[in-house]
């Protein structure tokens, strides 16, 4: 360990929660325990809604207790059945959900620039059991969506975008939720907007709108009607005011990040090895995550070996998303999984690692950061 580059005091996670003012907080929870409406769509939920809607520039949205639970249902509402089509570079969550609702997931391997599903790689995956198909905005970046929607068109097929890493972001000015037939968001607290747990259906269709409204509330129509299996995923009042104060800070939140983002992408931008994953053309980026490669051969050390010895600076990076889905023992045997047949995410999946991103950070921290691992260097 090199001694002009002495570890953080404290530690440096990936992410960090914004904490709006506790004051503020109880001031709205003190409604909600004067009216003693916990749950079930009361006035924090119904504001909530009504807010990230116009946030998120989107037709319709219905709010849930988590992501993963709004996966589950946007399943259900769109009844895909047989093989769904998606990426095995995401999140666990993304492919459980098809397991849940019955459904075999289908690998498609991934772009190496974007790390997206590879929308060119789709319609040699497509079979008479296909249903649809669930590409995920990996780290905040768009998927093709254009050449997505053309070839679920031609076959007939759904499309629910994994929007969980892109709240707020826009394509050519569109908001990232109007796109396909569904699009989840997930609020969990290593997300930059976020209800500490929670999450979002939004979608153009409006008749989708009453259809998901019942399917999260055990498919309740009125006190004595119930027309459909459902399940519970309601957000309770706690999650939604909590929600609201965080939306006030998401906007600076953003600025901070991105200023932090640039200053990351100009230090390393000559460090031989390492690759930075960029925002992309015509795109608003929410900044989720600070994202790079790391190519062994050029830089001298794996990325294992980076993440390892970061830690010894009091930094903690991660491995998103190491092991891919497919490697995981529930799905390795499906004929998809193959090495073969993912090559591209086979390679990417040693070499991506996110930095620590978050607004709290200061240049100096990003100085230092990109010090040490230019210390790790052989070259």
């Amino acid at each position: 360990m090199r001694q002009d580059l002495e570890p953080f005091n404290e530690p440096i996670f990936v992410t960090r929660p914004i904490v709006p003012n506790l004051d503020n907080y109880r001031n709205r929870l003190e409604s909600v325990w004067e009216k003693k409406w916990f749950t079930n769509n009361g006035e924090q939920h119904q504001l909530l809604e009504k807010k990230l809607q116009q946030y998120l520039g989107v037709s319709n949205i219905s709010l849930f207790n988590n992501g993963t639970i709004a996966l589950i249902t946007a399943c259900r509402s769109l009844r895909l059945s047989g093989e769904v089509i998606t990426t095995p570079f995401t999140f666990a969550a993304t492919p459980h959900v098809l397991t849940w609702n019955n459904i075999r997931p289908i690998f498609c391997d991934i772009e190496e620039k974007s790390l997206n599903i590879d929308a060119d790689k789709l319609e040699s995956l497509i079979t008479s059991d296909t249903t649809g198909i669930m590409p995920v905005h990996v780290f905040g970046m768009p998927c093709d969506t254009g050449k997505i929607q053309k070839i679920a068109d031609e076959y007939g097929l759904k499309i629910i975008y994994d929007a969980a890493h892109a709240f707020g972001t826009k394509v050519d000015n569109t908001g990232i939720g109007n796109f396909g037939d569904i699009t989840m968001f997930s609020f969990h607290a290593t997300k930059q907007f976020h209800t500490a747990e929670g999450g979002a259906l939004a979608f153009r269709e409006p008749s989708l709108k009453k259809r998901v409204d019942l399917l999260k509330n055990f498919g309740i129509k009125s006190e004595d009607e119930v027309i459909m299996p459902g399940i519970n995923g309601k957000m309770n009042e706690l999650q939604a005011a909590l929600g609201l104060e965080v939306l006030e800070y998401l906007d600076d939140e953003r600025e901070k990040r991105k200023r932090l983002f640039e200053h990351y992408r100009e230090y390393l931008k000559n460090i031989y090895g390492v690759i930075c994953l960029e925002t992309g053309r015509n795109v608003y980026s929410n900044y989720q995550y600070f994202v790079i490669r790391i190519e062994k051969e050029k830089f001298g050390k794996s990325r294992d070996e980076v993440h390892e010895k970061f830690k010894r600076y009091n930094i903690f990076s991660r491995k998103y998303f190491y092991p891919l889905c497919s490697d995981y023992a529930c799905y390795k045997q499906l004929p998809s999984s193959s090495q073969n047949n993912l090559q591209v995410a086979n390679k990417i999946i040693h070499e991506v690692l996110c930095l620590p991103l978050y607004g709290d950070l200061q240049l100096d921290d990003i100085n230092k950061i990109c010090a040490i691992l230019s210390s790790f260097s052989n070259n």
